[in-house]
């Protein structure tokens, strides 16, 4: 399974031959200026709250590509009133099949509404289930024993997780997600974009390590195999 980092928390995965892409904010990145959005492809485009470094480049990818928006009702409803007509609303707690595998709706502990004051609903985090790998998405979240579930619902591969800290989890609670959704391997997020999110990246990946866990932090525009 293939993943490429566009920066911040915007990432695409191909799975079953589609092209699922999360929480697009690529322009208005510094960190990101080299990446065209013009050249992302994607099958479906999956927010998980209405934050605009989360949702920023949401309206040109979709009308370019033809995507279907996986989101909460509040975002799905907010992007068809700007001439989106590709859309699923989910909410926490959902489970819905599609051409590529599951999607699961999962609590997160976070904040959302657009930046023009419109509610964003609830934020969320996803489980994407297949025959391929199962991953975690927490989205923007604090450390939760929510987190704890996660082995109910599937045996998770890989989880992709913020380690910026400030507004969302930081390094120490990222270990524990990890070791409460039951896996080794986390693809960090949601750091180094903005002066409140600077990661020490060393002492991050040698922290993980200590966990006998491995961090990866790939390049923005770097492709990695899972």
């Amino acid at each position: 399974m293939d993943l490429t980092y566009y920066g911040h928390s915007c990432f695409s995965v191909t799975v079953n031959d589609k092209k699922l892409l999360f929480d697009p904010f690529i322009t208005g990145n510094e960190l990101a200026k080299h990446i065209d959005i013009n050249t992302i492809e994607a099958d479906y485009i999956l927010l998980s709250h209405a934050h605009f470094d989360h949702v920023a480049d949401v309206e040109s990818i979709a009308k370019r590509t033809g995507a279907t928006i996986i989101t909460n009702y509040e975002i799905a409803m907010w992007f068809a009133s700007k001439g989106i007509t590709s859309y699923h609303p989910m909410n926490t707690g959902g489970k819905r099949s599609f051409d590529f595998g599951t999607v699961k709706c999962v609590n997160a502990i976070h904040s959302s509404s657009f930046a023009d004051g419109s509610n964003g609903g609830n934020p969320m985090g996803f489980i994407i289930l297949n025959d391929e790998q199962n991953f975690y998405y927490s989205g923007d979240t604090a450390l939760t024993l929510d987190m704890q579930l996660i082995p109910m619902f599937a045996e998770i591969d890989f989880a992709i997780l913020p380690i910026g800290d400030n507004f969302t989890m930081g390094p120490d609670d990222a270990v524990q997600a990890a070791k409460m959704v039951q896996t080794k391997t986390v693809i960090a997020v949601h750091y180094d974009t903005f002066g409140y999110i600077k990661t020490d990246h060393q002492k991050a990946v040698e922290l993980f390590k200590n966990n006998e866990l491995d961090l990866k932090l790939p390049a923005i525009g770097e492709t990695i195999t899972l």
